[in-house]
């Protein structure tokens, strides 16, 4: 077993698989990539467990590539090889903090929807040389900065999440910043978590629709991983999917108040209305009861705003490519997956459409979104 890698990842679901880890394999193949990935399962599933045993494996793993890029069908099988190490935080926690104070340059993250959640039972007490791994992803990477901060604090390191939260970089960083605080870490650490890594804002854009077993995905052609610019921010590769912009609410702005929205309004109805468990997406927006007022929502409702902003020509071209990928006909993307964690979907991708409808357009009338915010 190799000493580490320079990419640390914690998660190890479809979606990183088909994006992240598929990303650098492919700027690995151009000499374009800093180099492999050390996998962290950070929870007790155990199909994540065995997903984990198999992610490492020499001959790497398969993500499909199925669906329409400008009309045309599109289906490839790429063998990703980025992944070289997996571990189980629960067992294997002492190599993950070896790991930490050696090569990693990057850690990447992306723990779901109750991901960053703190645990009360998790205490300073988990930093010692000994101690067990903390229950919550967050603490986990508390400890290991501080082992970072103590074998080499000067050493370039970037944080990139990949979780659905906007600037999620300085989201992240303020809770793992309060969580040293609590735990009355020494305030020379406290000063170096919050200048010397660099915790960087992402929006990341794939749908990612079937997991392939022990481990591999089935993904949407269209990939995005936009990342704000900062000084010494390192990138784990260099992809045509990965974009650097000085501009990252715009895109978020898209996805969220587009894509995602879509997603919730169309989980909302199928819900309400007690529908078929295996209906997917693109049967929904085959059904003019479930599309139609979906296309209501986005021309009546959050256009609007994007042209209140300025962006509305950039969402109706969104919204072209949007429509294309959600009546991809290859991909059986579930809505009984997208309503996991309903009502912390909604309040982040309709709540802000709300409240940004009252700043600049005060007389807009948004009954559909509404109507969701209300429905418990």
């Amino acid at each position: 077993m190799s000493s580490g890698q320079p990419i640390l990842q914690f998660g190890t679901s479809r979606f990183l698989q088909a994006h992240v880890d598929l990303f650098v394999s492919e700027a690995a193949e151009r000499g374009k990539a800093l180099g492999g990935i050390t996998v962290v399962q950070s929870t007790g599933n155990p199909a994540s467990t065995m997903r984990t045993r198999a992610m490492a494996r020499a001959e790497g793993f398969d993500v499909i590539v199925r669906g329409l890029a400008q009309g045309q069908p599109v289906e490839e099988r790429r063998t990703c090889r980025s992944v070289r190490e997996a571990f189980h935080a629960a067992t294997d926690w002492p190599a993950v903090r070896a790991r930490m104070r050696g090569p990693v340059q990057v850690i990447v993250s992306n723990t779901g929807d109750g991901g960053w959640a703190l645990n009360p039972a998790d205490g300073a007490v988990l930093l010692s040389g000994d101690a067990a791994a903390p229950s919550s992803f967050p603490a986990k990477l508390l400890v290991l900065l501080h082992d970072r901060w103590q074998a080499q604090p000067d050493a370039e390191l970037t944080l990139l999440p990949c979780e659905l939260v906007s600037r999620n970089g300085d989201a992240l960083r303020d809770l793992v910043v309060a969580l040293a605080r609590q735990w009355q870490c020494t305030p020379a650490f406290v000063d170096w978590l919050q200048a010397r890594p660099v915790w960087a804002n992402s929006l990341v854009d794939r749908i990612v629709s079937e997991a392939l077993e022990p481990v591999g995905a089935v993904a949407e052609p269209y990939a995005l991983w936009a990342v704000e610019a900062q000084p010494r921010l390192q990138l784990p590769c260099r992809h045509p999917d990965v974009v650097l912009t000085d501009d990252l609410a715009r895109f978020e702005r898209l996805k969220l108040y587009l894509l995602n929205l879509g997603h919730t309004l169309l989980a909302e109805q199928w819900q309400k209305g007690r529908l078929a468990a295996d209906m997917t997406v693109l049967q929904a927006m085959q059904d003019p009861a479930l599309r139609e007022p979906l296309e209501a929502a986005w021309q009546q409702e959050v256009l609007p705003v994007f042209d209140a902003l300025g962006q509305g020509d950039q969402a109706r071209d969104y919204l072209v490519a949007l429509r294309e990928r959600l009546l991809n006909p290859f991909l059986a993307h579930r809505l009984a997956d997208i309503a996991q964690n309903h009502e912390q979907k909604k309040a982040r991708r309709l709540q802000p459409v709300v409240e940004l409808a009252r700043q600049y357009l005060p007389a807009l009338a948004q009954p559909r979104l509404t109507a969701a915010l209300a429905t418990h």
